[in-house]
């Protein structure tokens, strides 16, 4: 199976999501709750370099307002619900994640913005690099032709 074959492609262009194991047993003991695994290069497209979460977000706060040149990422609503544009200069969509075992993947040059994060959500991201600032693209108006000229490929 090539990674690629992991995600269920977006509107958007290097956009799709990721569905992994959802493990619990409705048979056994009650309360033993859900697992869900994830190995890098494995359920998601791309080794795991990097893993942080989101949380304690405030109301009508937006965060995000950025794209990479080269990272790629998986977004994953541990608990709650959080909304997330992604667009490229030609397209947009907002997704919603509210399902720990799915997860949003997002690839190079795609512009995102996170918000209508509930009350106690915790989004997880999981990186395919280390932190390296010159690897993000911070304002639309450096991001649109850089972008528009990766997708011209």
């Amino acid at each position: 199976m090539e990674k690629t074959d992991l995600v269920c492609p977006l509107s958007v262009p290097n956009t799709g999501m990721v569905t992994f194991r959802d493990i619990h047993n409705p048979d056994g003991p009650r309360g033993l709750g859900h697992l869900t695994p994830i190995t890098g290069g494995v359920h998601v497209p791309f080794d795991i370099k990097r893993i942080y979460y989101i949380h304690s977000v405030g109301p009508d706060i937006r965060r995000g307002f950025h794209s990479h040149r080269e990272l790629h990422q998986v977004l994953i609503a541990l608990g709650g619900t959080v909304k997330v544009l992604v667009k490229t200069p030609y397209e947009e969509t907002v997704v919603e994640l509210n399902k720990p075992w799915e997860g949003l993947y997002i690839g190079p040059y795609v512009w995102r913005e996170m918000f209508d994060f509930s009350q106690h959500a915790t989004l997880l991201v999981l990186a395919s690099a280390d932190y390296t600032e010159s690897d993000y693209l911070r304002k639309y108006e450096d991001y649109e032709p850089e972008a528009k000229e990766y997708f011209a490929k």
